[in-house]
């Protein structure tokens, strides 16, 4: 059985492959769940390209997002959240806000721009969603949140409320890669929850 270090993972991190045209500069292994997340970030427009990546089973979902208001909370996070319609589907991607402990999970706007719609890919057992966004307030560091999940009746259900599913935030340094322990830095610009609770 394969021990999964911290050292182990990055370099999992650095060695994930893309379909062809997909490339990012910098990758951070993420503490929980066994996630990753592979970004170029643009300083020109404040911009950044991401991919990230979850393993799960096409019973699950997984999500991903910014909360521009409440560190270390899921309430109040814009979110990416991708499935597989049963019976090997399509997959999709739902962009919500959790406004609450019980959020809606209403396809709409998020509290950022989005330049390209987002798109996800399910394969070897882990979910990839691909989204471009502007980063809120131009800024590098930014509080991240992510999930997983079962589903129920192709919907997405509320996911475990114990263990790594409790500590699957993480304020990102956009510019300088990995965790960021310091205050927000900005560039000026140039041209469930009780489904997902937290």
């Amino acid at each position: 059985m394969r021990v999964l270090t911290t050292s182990t993972a990055q370099q999992d991190c650095l060695s994930a492959k893309f379909p062809a045209g997909r490339s990012f500069r910098r990758c951070s292994a993420l503490p929980v769940l066994g996630a990753s997340l592979h970004w170029t970030y643009h300083p020109a427009n404040g911009t950044a390209d991401l991919a990230f990546r979850a393993p799960q089973t096409t019973a699950g979902w997984v999500a991903w997002g910014i909360n521009t208001e409440r560190p270390g909370s899921m309430v109040g996070s814009s979110v990416f959240a991708a499935s597989q319609a049963a019976g090997g589907g399509a997959v999709s991607v739902l962009t919500t806000v959790l406004e609450s402990y019980s959020p809606s999970l209403t396809n709409g706007s998020l509290k950022f721009d989005v330049p390209v719609a987002p798109s996800a890919e399910y394969s070897g057992g882990a979910y990839t969603i691909y989204v471009t966004v502007a980063l809120p307030g131009n800024a590098t560091q930014q509080n991240t949140v992510w999930q997983a999940g079962p589903l129920s009746g192709g919907r997405i259900a509320p996911h475990p409320t114990t263990g790594p599913n409790l500590r699957s935030t993480m304020r990102m340094d956009f510019l300088n890669g990995g965790r960021s322990t310091g205050a927000p830095s900005s560039r000026p610009p140039r041209r469930n929850l009780r489904a997902l609770r937290g």
